[in-house]
């Protein structure tokens, strides 16, 4: 990935203008996206485009690394980001003004268990998500490469 690639950001109306503002203020917005709940900027290479796709993403904290969940609300299928970074697992990660190269990887079974916690005590809403679905939803570990 190099910086001078156009980025393209998530087709979702809100979503590409929670990320303009991101962007546009180093984090000053939109990293505490709602009282308690922080988002970074995840940026994947495309798997079939090949273009650089961003998204915004809830995150929690693994050690020196990210914790994000491939939730899509419950959607049977996997979010287009995820199937990405599963294709090619260094990745672009902005937290607040921070921007960094990482190292994506699923979590394991052993790992995931306490990592879910964690991301649900964050944003509830992912139990009621895994409920609606038969897929099981991975946890990300994000990793500065």
């Amino acid at each position: 990935m190099t910086a001078s690639e156009q980025v393209v950001d998530s087709p979702a109306g809100w979503v590409a203008n929670h990320i303009r503002r991101y962007v546009e203020t180093d984090g000053a917005e939109g990293h505490e996206w709602r009282p308690g709940v922080f988002t970074l900027l995840l940026t994947t290479r495309g798997r079939r485009s090949g273009k650089l796709r961003r998204t915004a993403l809830i995150y929690g904290r693994q050690g020196d690394g990210y914790l994000v969940v491939a939730s899509q609300g419950g959607d049977p299928k996997h979010p287009a980001w995820y199937l990405n970074l599963l294709d090619e697992p260094l990745v672009r990660v902005q937290v607040g003004a921070d921007t960094f190269t990482a190292r994506a990887r699923t979590a394991t079974a052993a790992e995931k268990p306490r990592m879910w916690s964690e991301m649900a005590r964050i944003w509830p809403a992912y139990d009621d998500y895994q409920a609606k679905t038969d897929r099981e939803i991975p946890v990300v570990v994000l990793e500065r490469a």
